[in-house]
């Protein structure tokens, strides 16, 4: 089919409604997949039958022992047949008992998931049922946050006890006890933490109450979520933490609490590096909307690792210095990279979830490109596409960005899935070449979609209704291959010709090059075209400002 858009012809075959790899082109056959992975990726009877709606966790930890104990109360929704529950929670942590209704429930572990007998007679309604598990020992410990999950026990500059927590990936069950499938998300949360009374202990939402107990020693500090949370996003900070605050004013006038958490030494630097959030969150209001959790603020908290995305309490450890720890962007640009990333997943990642980790490109993809939109908000188009082009060298093409669904799959090797992923969204914008197209369409996608969970499917459904054109051809092939478009060129007598090599059959789509250094368009397809008279092979080149698509040459046979 052939769709006009604008002044530009956008031509796609039909494509097979299909988002997986088919089983012969199998990139991740490196991968074992175990029982473990099995029993979080997949949703038997045992946990899609149930729906959490809400959890308390109540945790005293004891950061000289690396010790924690406590219990969780979770309330669910019985929603099919459920004779057995499961609920997931690493192994080397010792469950004391479950209970429900005043009475012990038995229950078996295998590897790290707890199969409950639940009482007889539950059936599928509106009934709320509340079940408690109480549960400690000594939990993971990261080696290497947060790119494996765990419990950060750490020391800060003066040589004082410093904890944080990252599991994304690893899941939440390596600390508290929960239904660790991304699928199923609380409609809000109490985070309740007792620590030694001299540490002050910084979670998710906002701090409802600061409690002295009998014994002096501690203390506790009672967080309250309002909004919908993924498991990997709770967290606990705790440290020698000094707070400020400040407020961002939205386009409509409304008021967002800003808190801060830093360490009491580095309350100055702070003070002038988180500045930086408000021009953040100006950026993204402009092309996405409000910040999506306002009830709950806005919060940054230090911790003795680079940072994670904690929903409306991010973990930032990027110790005060431009870019990423001092590099990754331009030189002659000054932005914190924690801030503006990690931020971004607000948007895509905590709002606007994926059930699977499979299909984490739609949380890493679209808020790597949010950081070119920030840098093109307050810099200008063409140091978006300059900051995008620093990327290029991250991309490697040696894996597809969606991994195999349904089997708890977290073994990405490469980055793709981030830049990779920012460089498809910058290609489709300059495929369509209509930026009220494009910028509508990501803004109607985010707004249709918040506080959701959202599939590979219905990501492309959705763009291509909007942009009037099958767009699944083009997805198909940079989510689903390792390997880019490539432009071939070739001689035929005196002429230049083209064409468009790609895995998926019959993709079609405009591409930007140059010729001896004038922009032409090129609408290729997969079948061989000329180009024109008078210049050669090597005076065409890809425009790399705007397309992730490689060239390639073919030389005459001898």
């Amino acid at each position: 089919m052939v769709f006009l858009l604008g002044t530009m012809l956008f031509t796609c075959a039909t494509a097979q409604n299909n988002y997986l790899p088919p089983p012969s082109q199998d990139y991740f056959s490196g991968r074992t997949f175990t029982e473990a992975d099995s029993l979080r990726g997949t949703l038997g009877p045992a946990r899609a039958n149930y729906d959490v709606t809400y959890y308390e966790l109540h945790l005293d930890v004891d950061p000289v022992e690396h010790l924690i104990d406590g219990y969780v109360d979770m309330e669910y929704l019985v929603t099919g047949p459920l004779p057995i529950l499961q609920l997931d929670l690493y192994e080397n942590l010792e469950i004391d008992r479950i209970e429900q209704a005043g009475k012990n429930l038995r229950y078996t572990r295998k590897e790290n998931a707890v199969f409950v007998q639940l009482p007889a007679g539950m059936e599928a309604d509106s009934t709320r049922h509340r079940m408690r598990i109480k549960y400690g020992g000594q939990p993971t410990e990261a080696k290497n946050a947060p790119w494996d999950g765990g419990f950060v026990w750490a020391l800060d500059q003066r040589n004082r006890y410093w904890v944080g927590v990252a599991c994304e990936g690893d899941g939440a069950s390596l600390w508290w006890p929960n239904k660790d499938h991304l699928s199923d998300e609380p409609d809000s949360m109490l985070i309740s933490i007792t620590v030694p009374e001299r540490l002050f202990a910084a979670s998710n939402g906002n701090l409802r109450e600061e409690v002295e107990l009998e014994d002096e020693r501690k203390k506790r500090y009672d967080w309250f979520v309002s909004y919908p949370i993924n498991n990997y996003n709770v967290s606990i900070n705790i440290g020698h933490y000094t707070h400020f605050s400040d407020t961002y004013q939205s386009a409509d006038g409304e008021e967002l609490a800003l808190d801060y958490y830093v360490m009491d030494y580095n309350v100055a630097k702070a003070r002038k590096q988180f500045k930086q959030v408000e021009a953040m969150l100006k950026a993204y209001e402009h092309y996405f909307g409000k910040y999506p959790f306002w009830d709950d603020g806005f919060a940054l908290i230090e911790t003795p690792y680079l940072g994670m995305e904690h929903q409306s309490g991010i973990a930032y450890g990027n110790r005060y210095m431009r870019g990423y720890l001092g590099g990754l962007i331009p030189s002659d640009m000054d932005w914190d990279y924690i801030i503006v990333h990690e931020a971004g997943h607000e948007y895509f990642g905590n709002s606007i979830s994926v059930a699977d980790h499979a299909e984490m490109w739609i949380h890493e993809s679209f808020t790597t490109y949010m950081e070119a939109l920030y840098v093109e908000y307050h810099y200008g188009e063409e140091d978006a596409r300059r900051y995008l082009e620093s990327q290029r060298r991250f991309v490697t093409n040696e894996e597809p960005m969606l991994g195999p669904l349904g089997v708890n799959f977290t073994d990405f090797k490469t980055s793709d899935h981030y830049y990779k992923g920012a460089w498809m969204l910058h290609t489709l914008r300059n495929v369509l070449d209509n930026d009220p197209l494009f910028f509508g369409m990501m803004r109607s996608f985010y707004q249709d979609h918040v506080r959701s969970i959202v599939s590979t499917k219905e990501v492309v459904d959705y763009f291509s209704e909007y942009a009037g054109t099958d767009l699944q051809p083009f997805f198909r092939q940079y989510l689903m291959h390792p390997t880019v478009p490539v432009l071939q060129l070739r001689h035929n007598g005196e002429q230049v010709e083209y064409r468009l090599q790609a895995d998926v059959l019959g993709l079609a789509m405009p591409v930007g090059v140059f010729i001896k250094d004038e922009p032409v368009r090129l609408l290729t397809t997969e079948n061989w075209q000329p180009m024109g008279k008078g210049f050669g092979m090597d005076d065409v080149r890809i425009d790399t400002s705007r397309f992730l698509v490689d060239i390639q040459r073919q030389q005459p046979e001898k």
